[in-house]
């Protein structure tokens, strides 16, 4: 069980890297926050050079420029597989690619802890790449450089109606293709 916390704790941090918003009804638009079960919803944050940001921590860590200059944005890599909540099938639910990095580790500390961090910086979103679920929950990423990754897909729990996240650590090397199921 502790094997898997340091990879969730970094891998919620994706979160941050990429938000996917679900679509609502009248044209709201409201932001996915992960929170899990018995932990309180984050309150406004404000950090005294930025201004107040409902729902979401600030960031204390600086973007690490030169960490990400040193990854590489794509390559011969895939990784393919299915997302399933409740072990049911997600349809139509983003999933992201993420490297693992120190700026994704803040967030997971934070997302642990029940709150949610203020959207990454552009610059690490330049490094994640995205799909979406066909209607049996499978998905796949092609284009992907060799390196350690997050692979992260949300939808709604069909038990809870809750929006959950679920996260894997993956290795990939160059020209492998791995096959993940995301499920909670």
């Amino acid at each position: 069980m502790t094997r898997w916390i340091l990879p969730a704790l970094l891998g919620l941090s994706l979160a941050g890297c990429q938000i996917i918003e679900p679509p609502y009804p009248a044209g709201e638009r409201q932001r996915v926050e992960v929170i899990e079960r018995g932990m309180e919803a984050p309150r406004e944050t404000q950090r005294a050079d930025r201004p107040a940001t409902t729902g979401r921590v600030a960031r204390q860590v600086a973007f690490p420029a030169e960490e990400y200059a040193a990854l590489e944005k794509s390559g011969s890599g895939a990784i393919r597989g299915r997302l399933l909540l409740g072990g049911r099938p997600v349809a139509n639910a983003g999933v992201s690619v993420a490297p693992v990095t120190t700026y994704s580790a803040e967030a997971a500390e934070q997302a642990l802890a029940g709150r949610a961090v203020e959207p990454a910086d552009p610059r690490a979103r330049a490094y994640t790449h995205t799909t979406r679920t066909d209607g049996n929950g499978d998905f796949r990423l092609e284009g992907l450089p060799a390196g350690e990754f997050y692979v992260s897909g949300s939808g709604q729990d069909p038990s809870t109606g809750k929006t959950r996240v679920v996260i894997h650590q993956v290795s990939l090397g160059n020209g492998q293709s791995r096959s993940i199921e995301l499920s909670r």
